[in-house]
Formats: structure tokens, C-alpha cells, sequence
């Protein structure tokens, strides 16, 4: 008598979103590449001397939108470099604050996060800080939660975490307010400051030479053989998106206090233990600690109220940036540490079981936030998304029939994909554009190359393939803190 092993669920089916493009191109770089094309013509018609004029520019504008490296238009880090060098040149990639201020913005955070306001929001059901980002209108809560192991529990409950966490994914798509979610693992080598509190406050002065000496022996192990991981689920709104338009901070905020609740209570079907909203002293504590790795021993003595008569109030937005701030092309210096962010450049091609992202998201030797961007489609706007991927995957193959070419391997992928995205959605699921960023922080330069090597590695290890940040890794650190920012959005959103 045979047993027919069981078989283990695999997940994938992501792929970038092609439109109507020539050639693999987008619709934005197809629409340059028939501006040139015309404007060729144009100049023929005109003469040889227009035309020699003219063919230069077209035919660079031509090739760098046509040429690639690494998968980035050459015209587009032509230009991402020359920014960078116009921005460097006049300082805007330096930040320096001071013990002293006489201006407003004087306690401002860097870069992405100087527009941002802490607030202090009072409920019933839990107090919570909400980032106020003034440039953009949009308001962020994080929860803090306790992830459970896939290890732990046999296939069918992680099958069903996973699905529960696909149905709740769908589910935001019929939330107007709601904008996007991050969900960051951030892990740290522990510090040990809280189990030294913690026996100094009980260890009696007369105890046992021999129990004093193991404890000792206890704090001065446990650090190197522990770390601390935080799991936070930052949920972003609009409230301007509401149905109900609020009028005014108070309405806006009253408008998503009656929205986490529901977020909140579904998260506990998906294997996520909900500990609690974070605070605002906690999101000052997790802003602070980013900056400064080596103050995470007295922000924690501050968080577990071990605050000196006149301290009480060092956990504020104004003192959770650093002191000083460098970005360079390659790496991010702030106080007495340096940070290098990656971005997601190619997802998993091959289908991936549910704990394909178990290496990365492990505690390691450095400091490590991981945060995955998730923007759903409303559930109007989905079905039109899929359908126009359809659409365009057609006219590709039409187009490569009329040239006479035969279909390679990724394009009849990309096809089936686009076909069994459509059908999926038909079904109930939910649409939505996925990133993913990763910051690796270290206090010696020393140790930067074998940090980054580290990350790397793990990131093969899950099947993606990371691009670093460059010339953006101020805007990469920023967006793996609970603090709602998401840079493709930022670039293409109007500030109010």
C-alpha cells in the first residue's frame, strides 16, 4: 500500500506592468521614440541640413530610451546622475542641525521626512501616534505585532495564514481612505540593556558570591546569543479619499480611528498576533535608533520609564532625527553610522513556497529593516488594470506575428500571467503594485563591505534580485521607518 506524499503550496505569478508599447518598451518610452521618429521625418522633408541638424539629438534620444543597463532606460540614469550631481553641488544632499535654533524648521527630520508631524491620538481602544505627512495629505498608524512561525504549525494552518493574508490584502481594495501598507521586519543584535536593568534592579547586595557570578556571567552572554525583531505593519491613509470629506485635522483623524479597528481584528486570522498600536514615544524610539544605532540602550531605558527627574521629554519628533547627515551616491552617514538601502528589482520568477523570505528576514550581525510596499487597486480600477494587461499582451503578440517573429519563452510567460491575473481577479482577488526595500546599518565603516555582501547573499538565497539605491539612498532609509513613505508615490503626487 503506496501514500502519496503531500504536497507543498507554491506561490508567484508576479510580473511587471507592460502597456501597448514597440519593441518591449513602455508607453510613456514608445510615445518619445515616435516623437524622434516624426521629427526625423519632418527634417528629411525640410532638407539635408535640418535633417543633419535634427538626427543627432533624435538618434540619442533614440538609443537612450531603447538601451538598457541592468534593466534602467540609459537616458534615465543619464539623467537620475546628472540630478544627483546638480543637487550635490549645491548641498542639498548634507544635514546639519544644531544645539541651538532660532527658526521654525530648525528640529525638522532630513530629506523625505522633514514634511512630516507626529501626532499624539487618544482612543478608547488603544492611545497611537499617526504621522501627519503635510506635503501629501496622508496619515500613517502602525501596529505592533508578533509573527508566528511557519516551522511551528503543520502545512494546512500555513496555507491558510497565507490565504487569509491574500484575502486581507483584497479586502483593502474597498477601503477609499486606505492608500498603502508596509510591512517591516526590523531586527538588531540585542543590546541587553533590559535583562541588566532587570537583574541590577533585583540582585541583592548580600546575595551569594557564586548566584551573583553566574547572573553576571548571564548578562554578559545573553546579548551575543539574542536579538531583537520587531514586526510592524504601518497602514497609510488619505483621508481626503474619504466619501465623507472631512473638514479639518480632528475630522480626518476621528475618520481613521474607525477604520483600524477593522484592519486590526482581521490581521489575527493571518498568523499575526496584534501586541498593540505603536505609540508616539515608540515611533520616536524606532525614528532615533535608526539614526543612532549605539543610543538603543538609553531609548529603551527611556521607553521602559527609567527617565531622570526633567528627562521626560527626550522622546520627541523634533530630537528623533540626527544631528548630522550625509548622503552619498552609494551609502547614507548619519551621526556615527552608515546605511546602504536596496530595492526590489525582480521578483521570485519561478513559483516559491511560503517562507521563501525566511533567510532574509533573519536577525543577523548588523542592524536590518526589511519593509515590502504593498499599493492595492481599488476594486473598480482592478478589473480595467487587468483587462488593459490583456489587451496589451494581444497586441504584442499580433504586432510579433505581423514582423514574423516567433514568441520566446518570456513572452508567452508574461502572457500566461497576464491571463491568469485576469482570471484570478474574476474570481475575487485583489490587485496591487508590490516593492520592496532593505537597509542595512553599521556603526564601523569597516564592516560596511561585509554587511552588504551579507544582505546580498540573502537576497539570493529568497529568489529576488535587489538593485542598490543609487543616488537614492536617503529616500530608501527613509522608507523602511514607520513613517509612511513611499517614494513611487511621492514622485508622481502633487503636493497639496
Amino acid at each position: 500500500m503506496s501514500q502519496t506524499a503531500e504536497q507543498v503550496p507554491t506561490y508567484g505569478g508576479w510580473r511587471r506592468s507592460r502597456g501597448l508599447g514597440l519593441f518591449g518598451l513602455g508607453s510613456a518610452q514608445t510615445f518619445v521614440v515616435l516623437i524622434a521618429l516624426t521629427a526625423l521625418i519632418i527634417s528629411a522633408s525640410l532638407g539635408m541640413r535640418a535633417l543633419v541638424i535634427v538626427a543627432v539629438p533624435a538618434m540619442l534620444l533614440i538609443a537612450g530610451t531603447v538601451v538598457r543597463w541592468d534593466g534602467v532606460p540609459l537616458l534615465r540614469g543619464v539623467l537620475q546622475r546628472g540630478r544627483w550631481g546638480w543637487g550635490s553641488a549645491r548641498g542639498y544632499t548634507s544635514y546639519r542641525s544644531g544645539m541651538t535654533a532660532a527658526h521654525a524648521q530648525a528640529w525638522q527630520l532630513p530629506g523625505l521626512l522633514a514634511p512630516t508631524v507626529l501626532l499624539a491620538v487618544e482612543d478608547p481602544a488603544g492611545d497611537y501616534g499617526l504621522v501627519w505627512h503635510q506635503r501629501v495629505g496622508t496619515m500613517t498608524a502602525t501596529l505592533r505585532t508578533a509573527a508566528a512561525s511557519t516551522w511551528l504549525v503543520d502545512r494546512q494552518q500555513a496555507s491558510a495564514w497565507v490565504a487569509n493574508w491574500g484575502g486581507w490584502l483584497a479586502s483593502l481594495g474597498y477601503l477609499p481612505t486606505l492608500r498603502w501598507i508596509t510591512v517591516t521586519v526590523d531586527t538588531a543584535p540585542a543590546s541587553g540593556t533590559r535583562l541588566t536593568d532587570y537583574i541590577a534592579n533585583r540582585l541583592v547586595p548580600n546575595a551569594p558570591s557564586s548566584a551573583q557570578r553566574v547572573l553576571h556571567q548571564l548578562v554578559a552572554v545573553a546579548p551575543a546569543a539574542a536579538a531583537e525583531v520587531e514586526t510592524r505593519v504601518s497602514i497609510t491613509f488619505d483621508p481626503a479619499a474619504s466619501p465623507a470629506r472631512p473638514r479639518g485635522l480632528e475630522a480626518s483623524i476621528a475618520e481613521i480611528t474607525r477604520t483600524l479597528p477593522g484592519l486590526q481584528d482581521a490581521l489575527g486570522s493571518c498568523g499575526l498576533t496584534v501586541l498593540g498600536r505603536i505609540t508616539a514615544p515608540q515611533l520616536v524610539a524606532a525614528v532615533r535608533t535608526a539614526f543612532d544605532p549605539d543610543a538603543r540602550d538609553d531609548v529603551t531605558r527611556l521607553l521602559g520609564g527609567d527617565v531622570p527627574a526633567g528627562l521626560d521629554g527626550l522622546l520627541d519628533w523634533g530630537t528623533a532625527g540626527p544631528v548630522a547627515a550625509e548622503e552619498h551616491y552609494d551609502r547614507y552617514v548619519h551621526d556615527a553610522a552608515v546605511s546602504v538601502s536596496w530595492a526590489w528589482h525582480e521578483a521570485p520568477r519561478a513559483q516559491v513556497h511560503a517562507d521563501v523570505l525566511a533567510r532574509l528576514l533573519a536577525p543577523g550581525q548588523y542592524p536590518r529593516r526589511v519593509s515590502l510596499i504593498y499599493r492595492p487597486f481599488s476594486a473598480g480600477a482592478a478589473a480595467r488594470i487587468v483587462e488593459s494587461e490583456v489587451n496589451a499582451a494581444v497586441f504584442r503578440g499580433v504586432l510579433r506575428t505581423a514582423q514574423k517573429r516567433d514568441e520566446s519563452a518570456r513572452d508567452r510567460a508574461d502572457r500566461e500571467q497576464a491571463l491568469r491575473a485576469a482570471q484570478e481577479e474574476a474570481a475575487g482577488a485583489g490587485v496591487g503594485l508590490m516593492s520592496l526595500f532593505v537597509t542595512v546599518t553599521v556603526t564601523d565603516p569597516a564592516e560596511l563591505g561585509r554587511a552588504v555582501a551579507d544582505v546580498e547573499s540573502r537576497a539570493e538565497v529568497a529568489k529576488i534580485r535587489l538593485r542598490r539605491l543609487w543616488a537614492g539612498q536617503a529616500a530608501g532609509f527613509a522608507t523602511t521607518l514607520p513613517c509612511g513613505i513611499c517614494p513611487s508615490q511621492l514622485s508622481v503626487q502633487w503636493p497639496r
